[in-house]
């Protein structure tokens, strides 16, 4: 999942409407300020029933647990669902670092057809080519609609490359996963 202006309330929303034994690892990348410690992995924590952690390189995606980038790193997907973090001093992908175009490439590459992009509200088009990889590799994309979100950026951009497969408003995104991540894992 990838957002930005609006993404904590969007993220809340989703996460909070997932069941405690949601069967998928999610990773999120949400802009940050770089400055400043994150406490996402916190907040999140405490409005859904999934466990909630900042990313560090070497964790391993398992199903009901959340990965939350830090602050100026870009987080990766490596073989075997292994997470690995850039150099705070990467560069900038659509003016971010974090950037959701990394994220979704590498999921995308390592999970082929099981991965589920999901862009949400935010601004700078970021994500819109690691939506593109991910449709190539056979992968699912949701974009969150103009009404619910608070910046329509992102999704507009995922939306206009044409590989988006479902434009949801906010509240039906949880439901679409778990229907999604069952016709995955069935």
């Amino acid at each position: 999942m990838a957002a930005s202006a609006g993404g904590l309330k969007a993220l809340s929303v989703i996460l909070g409407d997932l069941p405690a034994d949601f069967p998928a690892a999610i990773a999120i990348v949400m802009h940050l300020a770089p400055d400043h410690e994150s406490i996402l992995a916190e907040l999140l924590s405490r409005r859904t029933p999934l466990e909630v952690k900042q990313a560090q390189t070497g964790d391993v995606l398992c199903h009901s647990l959340v990965f939350v980038a830090p602050p100026s790193h870009h987080l990766f997907v490596a073989k075997g669902g292994r997470l690995r973090l850039s150099y705070s001093h990467a560069k900038k992908v659509h003016y971010a670092r974090p950037s959701a175009e990394p994220l979704f490439a590498s999921v995308a590459e390592v999970y082929k057809r099981n991965a589920i992009a999901a862009v949400l509200t935010g601004g700078d088009g970021d994500g819109s080519f690691g939506v593109q990889i991910r449709k190539e590799n056979g992968g699912k994309v949701i974009a969150q609609d103009r009404p619910t979100s608070q910046d329509f950026s992102m999704p507009e951009t995922s939306i206009k490359t044409g590989d988006v497969d479902f434009i949801l408003p906010l509240n039906e995104i949880a439901p679409k996963l778990i229907e999604l991540v069952g016709a995955v894992k069935g």
